[in-house]
C-alpha cells in the first residue's frame, strides 16, 4: 500500500529530460508475470481439482485474487512511473484511482493472510466444530469481512482525501499524512500482532495435542506389554502353550509427516493395536472415550493434518514480516516526521519489497501442499 509511487522524495517541477529506469521496467515486468502466473495456477487448481475444494484453500483463493488484481490493476502503472524515474505524467484522477486500488488490494492481501491464520487457529482449537469440506456461515463472514474492511480502509482516497491545495501533479502519492498513519495502523500494525498471536496459539495447541498423543500411546504400549506377561503367581505348566514372545515396541515418538495423496490419519491418542505372533489384533481404549470414538478419530485426523502446518508457519510469518515491516515502518516514519530526510532509493526498495510478497504468497501456500504439487505436475507439462 505505497504512500508514494515515485522514487524521488520531492519534485518541484516537471523534468525537462526524463531518465528512464530500465532495470525497474525489466524487474517490474518479470514480477507482474510471476504474480499473475502463480496466482492464476492457484485459482485454477482449486477450481478443477476436487481434492483442493476445502475451506482453507478457499481462503488461499481469496488471497490469490487480491494478489492477482494487484498485479493487473496497480503494478503496471507503478512500473510505468518507476520507468520514468518517478515522474507521474498522467492525470490526477487516474492517480487517485490507482491509490484507492493500491491501498485496498494490499490491505486485502494482508487481511487474507490474517484470515488464514484465524481459520487454522479454529481448526486446531475446535476441530470437532470445524467444517473442512464446506464453507459455513462463520467462514463466509470472515471472507466477506476481509474485503469489506479493506474497502473501508481505502475509501477515504476514493472520496477525495488526496485533493489538497497546491498538489504536485508530477507525483502520485497519498497526500494526507494523517491518513497514511491511519491506513498503516489498520493495514499492518493491528493485523500483524493478531496474526502472530494466533500462530503462537496454533503452536501451543499442536504441542499440547502431541504431548497428549505421546502419553496415551506410551500408556497403551505398557498395557500391551503387561497383558502379554505371564502372571507371576502361576508357575508355567508343560501342558500349556509357551508364553507369547515379547512385544515389539513401535516407535511412537516420531510421527511420520510424509504426505500422501490423501489426508494423513495419525494414530489416535486413545487407541493402539498390538500385533504379534498368533494374536492378530489387541485394542486398548479408555472406557470413557468409547462412546465418542468417532469424534476422537475426527479430532486426531484434523490435528494430524494441522501438524504439518507447523513446518510452514515459520516460513509464512517470516516472509510476511520480511516483506511488509520495512515498508510500513519507513512510510509511517515519513508521515510522522516531515523534516526527516529519507532517501528516495529506500522508499522505492521497501515499496518493491511489499509487492514481492504477492509473488511469494502462492509459492508458500502451495509448495508445501501435496494436492497442489500433484496438480501442478500434471497441468504444467500439458500446458507447456
Amino acid at each position: 500500500m505505497p504512500t508514494n509511487l515515485t522514487t524521488s522524495a520531492n519534485h518541484t517541477a516537471q523534468h525537462s529530460e526524463t531518465n528512464y529506469n530500465f532495470p525497474a521496467l525489466i524487474f517490474g515486468i518479470l514480477l507482474i508475470v510471476v504474480i499473475i502466473c502463480g496466482n492464476l495456477l492457484v485459482c485454477l487448481s482449486v477450481y478443477k481439482e476436487k481434492a483442493l475444494k476445502t475451506t482453507t484453500n478457499y481462503f488461499i483463493v481469496s488471497l490469490a485474487v487480491a494478489d492477482l488484481l494487484l498485479a493487473v490493476l496497480v503494478l503496471p502503472l507503478f512500473v510505468y512511473a518507476e520507468f520514468q524515474d518517478g515522474v507521474w505524467s498522467l492525470n490526477m484522477t487516474i492517480c487517485d484511482g490507482l491509490m484507492t486500488m493500491d491501498v485496498m488490494l494490499c490491505t486485502a492481501s494482508i487481511f487474507n493472510l490474517c484470515a488464514i491464520s484465524i481459520d487454522r487457529f479454529i481448526a486446531v482449537s475446535v476441530p470437532l466444530n470445524y467444517n473442512r469440506k464446506h464453507v459455513d456461515q462463520r467462514q463466509i463472514v470472515l471472507l466477506s469481512a476481509t474485503w469489506i474492511l479493506a474497502l473501508a480502509v481505502a475509501s477515504p482516497v476514493l472520496f477525495g482525501i488526496n485533493n489538497v491545495p497546491n498538489r504536485d501533479h508530477s507525483e502520485c502519492k497519498l497526500e494526507n499524512n494523517n491518513y497514511v498513519v491511519y491506513s498503516s495502523v489498520c493495514s499492518f500494525f493491528v493485523p500483524c500482532p493478531i496474526m502472530l498471536l494466533l500462530y503462537c496459539g496454533i503452536f501451543q495447541g499442536l504441542r499440547r495435542w502431541e504431548e497428549a498423543r505421546k502419553a496415551k500411546l506410551k500408556s497403551s504400549t505398557q498395557a500391551c506389554q503387561k497383558f502379554e506377561e505371564p502372571p507371576a503367581s502361576l508357575p508355567p505348566l508343560a501342558c500349556l502353550p509357551p508364553p507369547l514372545p515379547p512385544v515389539i515396541e513401535n516407535d511412537f515418538t516420531d510421527f511420520n509427516l510424509k504426505e500422501t495423496n490423501q489426508d494423513p490419519v495419525p494414530d489416535s491418542p486413545y487407541t493402539i493395536e498390538c500385533k504379534n505372533g498368533p494374536v492378530a489384533s489387541l485394542t486398548f481404549s479408555d472406557s470413557g472415550y468409547n462412546q465418542d470414538q468417532n469424534q476422537e478419530k475426527k479430532r486426531a485426523k484434523i490435528n494430524g493434518r494441522e501438524r504439518k502446518a507447523m513446518r510452514v508457519l515459520p516460513v509464512v510469518v517470516g516472509a510476511f514480516l520480511f516483506c511488509w515491516t520495512p515498508f510500513f515502518v519507513v512510510h509511517t516514519m515519513r508521515a510522522l516526521c516531515e523534516d526527516c530526510d529519507i532517501p528516495s532509493s529506500l522508499i522505492s526498495i521497501v515499496t518493491w519489497l511489499g509487492y514481492v510478497n504477492s509473488a511469494i504468497n502462492p509459492i508458500i501456500y502451495t509448495v508445501f501442499n501435496t494436492e497442489f504439487r500433484k496438480f501442478f505436475r500434471n497441468f504444467l507439462p500439458k500446458c507447456c
